[in-house]
């Protein structure tokens, strides 16, 4: 007898002895849930093999660099090793939605992601910190992210929600892009197959640490097919964003569409990197180089489906169903006069250079998912960007700006994914999975990567990912 099933027993049993005390008078509940209170968890783990990367981080989220667009620019060779979350960061949590009369109810989540290799708390700025002064091509996965150490490192807030006024909370959230997109990306902001979810680039308005955002307040409405929504933080001297972020967000169905419009504003967003090249700036220890970036994001996204089997009816048996999406952003990231702070996670900053001229990003994703009541579905999608020419400005007032070479990351450049997966749900709480993700960059987005030209200027790099996996959602 298995330890699992041999544990559900054990809980089962102590359930029927709390109910013939009249303690608890349902049975052993499908959740982990009591009073309005649930308790949830996903591990997710698998094996990868890279044509080009970095070994596994135990901090990094998903434990290695899944694709090429990322800061680290540091490919030292192919890579195969156990992986893990491919398709969902691994994570535990509470969420609760308690009557409180009036037909409002308290509603509250609290969300932590952790490697489940290692068993660390998911610590990207960690990742970048260990790597610092390491030379490429001789680095461990690393990167950027809102996810820093914090104990709860995904999102940690509170409120109260109405069924015709709305859902008002307050603490530590996600974006409202990030919320549009776990809806509209068809890979679901996978880690291992969606350079959505791989990269919180898109979710923060050009900065990740902007995806989510501590001291912020958000509400939802949703009247019949229409939905609204608003986030306004504060902002912070060490949340990632040290000004202020607004955001809106405009969406409805109709039939099987399904249409979003979103707009961020994030005022001195922090961008880390290891180190800047050539720059005079020393990195605090335990420390991180960053420049900061106000950042402006539009945002438009659809998607529709095709139902084959009920639809509205309820006597007809379930069919497949192909869902179709499509999005595009346009970013902008502009000069900010934040010189000091910390990024998210509480890593104290060496700021002294931060963007001159405007960096603009356009960013487009296409893709298709079918799903069978079977238990089976398989995902294509596209993704792709294009950055154009920008610099980085030096001295007090930032506007002694350097060229694309001598600030060692920009210049204009393109980024290019496409990803295919196939999945087998044994049930609602167990999933396999497999998938190839094939991206590229060139020029400035290929800058820094070893074996490029000799400046970092121009060039390619390409990667191909297979991954297996297996995932567990209590």
């Amino acid at each position: 007898m298995g330890t699992r099933t041999r544990l559900r027993e054990l809980i089962a049993a102590a359930v029927s002895v709390c109910a013939c005390a009249g303690l608890y008078a349902d049975p052993l509940p499908e959740t982990f849930s009591f009073a309005g209170v649930t308790l949830f968890a996903t591990i997710d783990v698998g094996y990868a093999y890279q044509s080009e990367g970095v070994p596994l981080s135990s901090k990094y989220l998903g434990g290695l660099e899944y694709q090429a667009f990322t800061t680290t620019r540091n490919f030292s060779g192919s890579q195969s090793t156990l992986a893990e979350s491919g398709i969902e960061q691994s994570k535990v949590g509470l969420m609760a939605d308690i009557p409180v009369g009036h037909d409002f109810n308290a509603v509250a989540r609290l969300e932590t992601g952790f490697n489940p290799l290692s068993g660390d708390l998911t610590d990207a700025c960690a990742s970048i910190r260990d790597n610092s002064g390491v030379p490429q091509g001789h680095q461990t996965a690393n990167a950027d992210s809102s996810r820093c150490g914090q104990p709860f490192n995904g999102v940690a807030y509170g409120g109260l929600s109405n069924k015709m006024y709305g859902t008002l909370t307050i603490g530590r959230q996600q974006s409202l892009q990030l919320d549009a997109l776990a809806r509209f990306d068809p890979q679901t902001l996978s880690y291992a197959f969606s350079f959505l979810g791989y990269s919180g680039f898109d979710a923060g308005a050009g900065s990740t640490e902007a995806a989510r955002l501590d001291n912020s307040a958000k509400y939802v409405y949703q009247y019949g097919p229409v939905r609204a929504a608003a986030l306004y933080s504060n902002g912070g001297a060490d949340t990632g964003v040290l000004g202020k972020a607004y955001g809106v967000e405009l969406g409805g169905t109709v039939e099987g569409l399904t249409v979003d419009a979103v707009y961020e504003n994030a005022k001195g967003a922090v961008n880390l990197r290891s180190s800047f090249d050539n720059m005079p700036n020393p990195v605090p220890s335990p420390g991180l180089a960053a420049y900061i970036s106000n950042d402006v994001s539009w945002n438009i996204m659809a998607k529709y489906t095709f139902d084959f089997g009920a639809g509205n009816d309820p006597k007809v048996a379930p069919g497949n169903k192909l869902t179709l999406y499509a999005g595009y952003t346009h970013i902008e990231k502009g000069h900010s006069s934040e010189t000091s702070g910390a990024s998210q996670g509480d890593y104290p900053l060496s700021i002294g250079i931060n963007i001159n001229n405007s960096a603009i990003y356009s960013l487009e994703w296409l893709g298709a998912k079918f799903a069978m009541p079977s238990g089976w579905s398989f995902t294509g999608a596209f993704y792709h960007a294009d950055q154009n020419s920008w610099t980085i400005g030096l001295g007090p007032t930032g506007t002694d700006g350097i060229g694309c070479s001598g600030a060692g990351l920009l210049c204009a450049g393109t980024f290019t994914e496409g990803s295919v997966t196939a999945d087998y749900a044994f049930s609602k709480r167990y999933d396999a999975y497999a998938g190839v993700n094939y991206s590229r960059v060139t020029d400035g987005l290929a800058n820094g990567f070893a074996g490029t030209t000799a400046d970092g200027t121009t060039g390619s790099e390409k990667q191909t990912t297979f991954m297996i996996g297996y995932r567990i959602r209590l």
